[in-house]
């Protein structure tokens, strides 16, 4: 005899007891004590550290560096308490190679347990098994159900397997890193839903060709959406970059036409990076313009102004524009940094090298004021520079040392003017 249970389409449910409405002064909110690390440009990008019952998110291309990351992140944690890594890709021996190789020499953590596994269910019961304060889950693209009859990483199976461990996470306070896999188009497989579901989504940037990487967070609900982790890959895994700024300008050449400083923002943190740029007359009858690191429509905007409001004839020049260092420029404070070098290899003139630029283009060739002046200010005096081309109306009455010098222009040949004096 086999007991069966007949659904009858009607479901009751009945709020657990302390699970019904509150009133909104009732609700006692505490600071969530978030777990201790010493990686702190993770921890930046996370809000301040790894919450207790978060689900991440983390995607990234192939190769870009997400498992040497979190299994640095895990011995990090581990130090403090008991922490699963379970991989659906590598086998355990794999994994305790790249561990002895990015460890320096230094003894394997005590409390980080490995496993290889790709059933939700085992998955779910080796958390229950281990309790560990963090779980590491590599790929969510490998796990499966056994309740679903799809393939393992079909939007079927991707979704309910990231609900199963959202459930876990919730119950048991047991932080969960999810790694998920891109397409093409750089986006994160599967549902759009799997993002909406979890808590935090970081994605791992950077050019294969550079040892530069950003960590990158688009969604938080523990801290700022916009902060960003600096990291360099080296044979010891990933490094923490304390300076990203001096380390982008590191071999920068002060003599050479085309190449102007930017102060931009990441997140809340200032970078002065090199924007490079080269104007070569063309030998076809259709110049080109070729962008790396900034957006090619902002450099045929850029181009446009240069060539219809300051005289500049670009129009039988093709034009190259790069960004040192592997990095991704997209805020328009940049665009007067653009500008300038492309002018300065017009006019095969070098900038001064203690001068950075910072503002937005209009089209009327007008020079508009952005955001956040003062840390980006503090970021150019604190490696060295004493000059600075910023927008007219910038309040400039900030408490900055002595020796920086501000010049106010309200239009983009005012800025050329200045910067290409000499």
């Amino acid at each position: 005899m086999v007991e069966e249970l007949l659904n009858s389409g009607r479901t009751s449910v009945t709020p657990a007891s302390g699970l019904g409405p509150k009133r909104l002064t009732e609700i006692d909110v505490s600071a969530e004590e978030r777990l201790p690390m010493d990686n702190s440009e993770f921890a930046r990008v996370l809000g301040g550290g790894v919450v207790p019952g978060s689900l991440v998110l983390i995607g990234g291309d192939p190769g870009i560096g997400k498992s040497t990351l979190l299994l640095q992140v895990s011995a990090d944690v581990a130090a403090g308490g008991p922490v699963l890594y379970v991989s659906g890709e590598e086998s355990v021996a794999q994994i305790k190679s790249r561990a002895l190789r990015v460890s320096n020499g230094a003894p394997p953590p005590e409390n980080l347990y490995l496993a290889t596994e790709t059933d939700v269910d085992r998955v779910i019961g080796q958390i229950e098994s281990v309790e560990p304060r963090l779980a590491i889950i590599d790929s969510i693209q490998t796990l499966h159900s056994a309740d679903i009859g799809s393939a393992a990483g079909s939007i079927s199976q991707v979704r309910e397997c990231a609900s199963r461990l959202q459930a876990v996470a919730k119950s048991s306070g047991v932080a969960i890193f999810l790694v998920g896999h891109v397409t093409k188009d750089g986006a994160i497989a599967g549902p759009r839903v799997l993002e909406h579901l979890v808590d935090t989504v970081l994605y791992l940037e950077g050019d294969p060709y550079h040892s530069y990487r950003l960590l990158r967070s688009v969604k938080n609900r523990y801290g700022a959406t916009t902060e960003v982790g600096v990291f360099k890959m080296g044979t010891s895994g990933m490094v923490e970059v304390a300076n990203p700024s001096e380390a982008f300008l590191a071999e920068r050449r002060t003599d050479a036409p085309g190449s102007a400083i930017a102060v931009t923002m990441e997140g809340s943190r200032p970078l002065l990076v090199e924007v490079q740029g080269l104007t070569s007359p063309t030998t076809f009858g259709h110049p080109r313009r070729t962008a790396n690191g900034v957006d090619t429509n902002r450099l045929l905007i850029i181009t446009a102004v240069l060539t219809r409001r300051v005289g500049i004839q670009l129009s039988d020049q093709d034009i190259f524009v790069n960004v040192v260092g592997g990095l991704q420029v997209k805020e328009p404070a940049a665009d007067l940094a653009l500008a300038t070098a492309i002018a300065s290899s017009a006019r095969d003139r070098a900038l001064p090298p203690d001068l950075a630029l910072i503002g937005e283009i209009g089209l009327s060739g007008e020079l508009r004021r952005v955001p956040h002046l003062e840390p980006r200010l503090r970021e150019a005096v604190k490696l060295g520079f004493s000059s600075v081309v910023l927008p007219k109306g910038a309040d400039l009455g900030l408490d900055l040392p002595s020796e920086l010098e501000g010049h106010e222009v309200t239009s983009l040949s005012e800025a050329l003017e200045f910067a290409l004096r000499t």
